[in-house]
């Protein structure tokens, strides 16, 4: 298996299920409907195509076969402001394959920052990945999920929470760094 693979799948045990960071994420993952997808070139154009034939190929997909998709990009957008600005330009894409609400992209990178946060802040490990990453999401399996889960606008919040009561020495414990 590929190792930007392997790291992204143990980074998604060990903190997004490990500590519920996503309540949504332990039954695809445990049902192996994540679909896992690197983009191991260093030009944006690869990329582009890649975030494309994904988003195509995810709304082609049953649920039952392939609920998210994360596309880990370990070559490419080292710098967060290049990865946001990239983001912004993936939203575009969304926007004119017409497939806004029924796709979203939610980001994900191992400098990830909050607004109104320091770059040392735990909190910002909510979205901070092993690679910079855009995980394609479908609107309807939010939204199912959503139904049966209490609270939802509790979750940002629950997980600040969660990682300051851990604090930058606990986080690297489950990470194994």
């Amino acid at each position: 298996m590929n190792k930007a693979i392997e790291e992204t799948k143990k980074w998604v045990q060990k903190l997004v299920i490990g500590l519920n960071l996503c309540p949504f994420a332990k039954l695809p993952f445990q049902q192996d409907r994540i679909r896992y997808v690197v983009v191991d070139s260093q030009e944006e154009a690869d990329l582009i195509r890649c975030v494309l034939q994904e988003m195509a190929d995810l709304v082609k997909q049953p649920a039952a076969r392939v609920e998210t998709t994360l596309i880990i990009v370990p070559n490419q957008l080292g710098d967060f402001a290049d990865y946001l600005d990239f983001l912004a330009y993936a939203e575009e894409l969304l926007e004119e394959a017409e497939l806004v609400g029924i796709l979203q992209i939610a980001s994900f990178h191992p400098k990830y920052q909050f607004a109104n946060t320091g770059k040392g802040d735990v909190e910002n490990y909510t979205n901070r990945s092993p690679y910079p990453m855009l995980h394609l999401i479908r609107e309807e399996s939010i939204e199912r999920a959503l139904e049966n889960y209490p609270d939802p606008e509790q979750i940002p919040l629950r997980n600040v929470a969660r990682l300051r009561e851990l604090g930058h020495e606990g986080v690297r414990d489950i990470l194994g760094e």
